[in-house]
């Protein structure tokens, strides 16, 4: 089940995705069942039950009112998140090796999961504008990410365990302002400006994807294929990543991880090949969907 967050005769409501066409409004299955519905996607989150994705895929059978998929504006399934993005450097060995001498670690591949973290206030969704900054960047780089979202509290969970804390799975386009990273030193800054996280276009649920997650990640700049790999080959698979980072620190309902990019960004080219003002980067994973943003 693909859950979203659009805006629909200037309303911005929570749906789901039927036969990759329609978007049920998620207030009509509360309704079958006699809830109320949650106010956005942290609230749905926070109170989806183990056994209300069989039943809500039942509901959608019965329920008449839906929605043209292309009459809706897709927002970031989560907008604003309650913690800042929590990221992972370095976590594809090609793109370890094309990204050597970058700050954040003196190893080539790491021995241990790097982390950064990344603003997103708000995040935004598919096919919203990206803010190129001229005024402060001139190495804006793309980097198509797998980001999952944590759906139960815990701290010291094991890798046994992990699967049971993950809520789903979205796709984030980690922009990076590359020239102000070198500058402060770290990512954090160069990462974080405004409309800097693309988010999106839906959040697949847990109970779609079986471990170990194998799946196609790609990334298109104006149609030229730049990024291609899966995700079976993160250094740190996903989870290592939750066992590792819950580890003396609490994860929280509604957190965002992102996993890492493969090799193929910007700076990987010689010369290297950033971003322009009307350039269309499409950031696509086998299974959520395609996340398109324009840079302007």
């Amino acid at each position: 089940m693909k859950f979203l967050t659009y805006k629909h005769s200037s309303k911005i409501e929570l749906g789901v995705i039927q036969n990759e066409q329609w978007v049920v409004p998620l207030k009509e299955i509360y309704k079958g069942i006699g809830e109320i519905v949650p106010m956005d996607m942290n609230g749905l989150i926070d109170t989806l039950r183990p056994n209300d994705v069989p039943l809500f895929q039942k509901m959608l059978a019965k329920i008449d009112i839906k929605i043209p998929l292309e009459e809706v504006e897709i927002l970031a399934p989560i907008q604003n998140p309650r913690r800042s993005v929590i990221c992972l450097g370095k976590n594809y060995l090609d793109h370890a090796l094309e990204t050597m001498g970058l700050p954040g670690g003196t190893e080539t591949i790491p021995e241990y999961p790097i982390y950064f973290t990344k603003v997103a206030s708000p995040a935004i969704g598919h096919k919203a504008i990206v803010d190129a900054h001229s005024e402060l960047t001139h190495s804006l780089d793309y980097e198509v990410e797998l980001a999952i979202i944590i759906g139960k509290d815990g701290v010291d969970i094991s890798e046994e365990d992990a699967s049971q804390y993950i809520f789903g799975y979205t796709i984030i386009n980690d922009l990076s302002a590359r020239d102000l990273q070198r500058n402060h030193g770290q990512w954090f800054k160069g990462k974080s400006l405004d409309t800097f996280c693309p988010m999106g276009p839906y959040i697949l649920h847990a109970s779609e994807w079986e471990h170990p997650i194998e799946k196609e990640i790609s990334c298109h700049v104006n149609g030229e294929l730049r990024q291609h790999s899966n995700t079976k080959k993160l250094i740190f698979n996903i989870p290592t990543i939750i066992a590792d980072l819950s580890k003396g620190m609490g994860l929280k309902k509604g957190d965002v991880i992102s996993t890492g990019t493969p090799a193929g960004v910007g700076l990987g080219f010689s010369p290297p090949r950033y971003l322009k003002k009307g350039d269309v980067v499409r950031c696509t994973i086998e299974g959520i969907g395609t996340l398109e943003n324009t840079v302007e």
